[in-house]
């Protein structure tokens, strides 16, 4: 699929225990297909009631969700980004992913010793981005000195870049992530080059116990008091529960979140705050053969989306039948929606929305 968010996190924060609820338990909640790639790998079906009700409503032979891919990466520690407890290969993989679900620990357990004492989340938080911030200034410095070399014979295009890349490094030293800033064409060109670690955007999950799930606890506000500061969403979970939910037969679910006073797996919001993140859309194909969900990024044109299913199509793209899930939903039938006039015909500028049902009409 090409999207992907990396799971991170201090040692024994829960971190593993909610990776593996994702991709063994999560993805059968719902019944969504799950393939396992290797041992820290794992693909997910993204929850989505449009999907199920598409399917109520035309029942297909084959329904496909959308996906999301989850790396699981071994517990950074201090000094990670001058290689501590092997942190130059965990960094590595950061860089590899799109988007950081950041684990915290909230809950208080004497048998899960925490590695640096009592439960403080704002210290744990601080030490993932310190160690993501040292090895981004250590990035930079290394290219400012490529750049001078290029600055001093006059060039004016790298002595801009030299000037950008010295903010970077300033806004890293007071201890700011990039994440927060917006950027020109141009910066973001510089940017992607780099593949920075505090650039990536960033879902926070609290783990906590059973009982604050309801309640709450003191340890949730100040991660939610911090994310909002970087406009960054926190999501609170207890990895007991979806371990257990991992465990248990599809049939027990809704009457265990029931008893929990919980309308739906922890798991599911993750999912779908994971896609979020990644500024991503879903549009729909469906048919009597298959209903099924579609990912591109916000902002793709219909031909582009079009090449998701076959790049056949996309070269061929002669126009894109279009009504809103809304539309379809409310109306009953999609005949109820042509009757409306609410079926679209869209050419080649047309960009795709949430929610949108489409077929592709191509030439071969």
């Amino acid at each position: 699929m090409g999207f992907n968010c990396g799971i991170v996190g201090l040692p024994n924060v829960g971190k593993s225990t909610i990776f593996n609820a994702l991709t063994s338990g999560g993805a059968n909640v719902a019944n969504y297909p799950f393939c396992t790639i290797d041992q820290n790998v794992g693909i997910v079906g993204v929850p989505d009631v449009r999907l199920d009700r598409l399917v109520t409503m035309l029942k297909p032979k084959a329904t496909t969700p959308t996906t999301l891919e989850l790396v699981d990466i071994a517990g950074l520690v201090k000094g990670a980004s001058s290689g501590e407890g092997l942190g130059n290969k965990f960094l590595g993989h950061i860089r590899e992913v799109d988007a950081i679900i950041h684990v915290v620990r909230c809950f208080d357990d004497p048998d899960v010793v925490h590695i640096y004492g009592g439960v403080d989340p704002k210290r744990d938080i601080d030490i993932i981005e310190t160690e993501l911030a040292l090895a981004d200034i250590d990035s930079i410095t290394k290219r400012i000195q490529r750049v001078e070399k290029v600055s001093k014979s006059g060039d004016k295009v790298a002595a801009h870049e030299r000037e950008f890349l010295l903010m970077l490094s300033d806004r890293l030293s007071q201890g700011k992530p990039l994440r927060s800033l917006d950027y020109s064409d141009e910066e973001k060109k510089i940017l992607n080059d780099m593949h920075l670690l505090t650039i990536k955007p960033v879902l926070y999950v609290a783990n906590v116990t059973e009982k604050e799930m309801l309640e709450g606890n003191k340890f949730v506000r100040e991660i939610e008091e911090l994310a909002a500061q970087e406009g960054a969403k926190v999501i609170t979970v207890c990895g007991k529960i979806e371990d257990e939910l991992s465990s248990m037969p599809l049939e027990e679910h809704k009457e265990f979140l029931e008893e929990m006073g919980l309308s739906e797996p922890g798991l599911f919001k993750i999912i779908r705050e994971g896609y979020s993140l990644l500024d991503l859309i879903t549009f729909f194909t469906a048919g009597e053969k298959e209903v099924r969900a579609w990912t591109v990024l916000k902002g793709t044109k219909a031909p582009q989306a079009a090449g998701k299913i076959h790049s056949d199509i996309e070269r061929g793209f002669i126009r894109a039948e279009i009504m809103s899930y809304n539309d379809l939903d409310s109306l009953g039938s999609s005949q109820a929606v042509k009757e409306k006039g609410l079926l679209r015909l869209e050419g080649k500028e047309y960009v795709m929305q949430e929610g949108d049902i489409v077929y592709f009409r191509f030439h071969v």
